[in-house]
């Protein structure tokens, strides 16, 4: 039970009576042409999806991928090709039942090893989370290119790319973004529950009073990924069911390859990969 690093159960009582959301399907627009997009999303700042399977033109969904050798209906890595780029340093979450979340750079080649032999059940885990594209050999880099919704519908600012790949079930508490979000599934399936600036920041401060911290959720912290916060967060966004109360409103979406998500900024959300095989997913922090 989550009170037993130190939340009463009164409290526990109270945080999951708070819990009171109404899940709707994210909407998703007719077409993926630049102009709805701005009209429809970008400029009023709404989430959405963009018609199902518009983004899977890119170069890395041919290289980067393949289909699984005993399981043809799910995708594995190209480890031939990523492992010409092995020594490439990467972020990678480490996580076990046994000891705590850690977060460190490492060689590709570690988690392409790894990958290899790791399955669902697997109590150690690595997560390539949040990889700047830029920090990767240029053949990689040039396998995303960058949509045109991402360098035209504003300003065309780019100021980064991240890659997220992992076996389900993967994790990204919630947070919020410090720029707007194209956030494109790449293989597997992902999960979406999103909640606007005032709900999702109520939601994050009530967790924060209680466990008598004082972060920001501007950013994937360490903080959120272990311990009390992660298991209150997650118990407050996943735990909580569509209630007919309405007391708070928030979009879900289930998300398969090539699907795209705008996250607009300050919006709040969370991120769960689901099913089996390799999830990869890419985003664009853009202006």
């Amino acid at each position: 039970m989550l009170w037993r690093h130190g939340l009463s159960a009164a409290s526990h009582r109270r945080l999951l009576s708070s819990a009171c959301i109404q899940w709707s399907s994210l909407p998703v627009l007719r077409t993926a042409d630049v102009s709805s997009f701005r009209d429809l999303a970008f400029v009023p700042g709404l989430p959405t999806l963009l018609p199902r399977k518009s983004l899977t033109a890119f170069p890395a969904a041919e290289k980067w991928f393949r289909p699984h050798r005993t399981r043809p209906d799910q995708l594995d890595l190209n480890y031939d090709y990523l492992e010409l780029s092995g020594s490439s340093l990467v972020p990678l979450e480490y996580s076990s039942p046994l000891r705590a979340f850690i977060r460190s750079h490492a060689p590709l080649s570690l988690f392409l090893e790894w990958m290899k032999h790791a399955d669902a059940a697997t109590d150690n885990r690595f997560y390539l989370a949040q990889a700047s594209l830029h920090d990767l050999p240029k053949a990689l880099q040039d396998d995303f290119p960058a949509p045109a919704i991402v360098t035209t519908a504003g300003r065309g600012d780019v100021y980064a790319t991240n890659l997220w790949i992992g076996l389900p079930p993967t994790y990204t508490p919630l947070h919020r973004d410090p720029n707007p979000n194209l956030f494109v599934q790449l293989a597997g399936s992902k999960r979406v529950r999103l909640l606007g600036p005032e709900v999702g920041q109520s939601l994050f401060d009530r967790v924060q009073s209680l466990l008598k911290t004082g972060s920001s959720g501007k950013f994937r912290g360490d903080e959120m990924m272990q311990g009390r916060e992660k298991e209150l967060l997650e118990e407050e966004v996943w735990a909580s069911k569509s209630s007919q109360r309405k007391k708070d409103f928030g979009y879900e979406a289930q998300i398969e390859a090539g699907d795209a998500l705008f996250i607009p900024n300050g919006w709040w959300h969370s991120i769960k990969g689901t099913g089996e095989g390799v999830t990869a997913s890419v985003n664009w922090w853009f202006r």
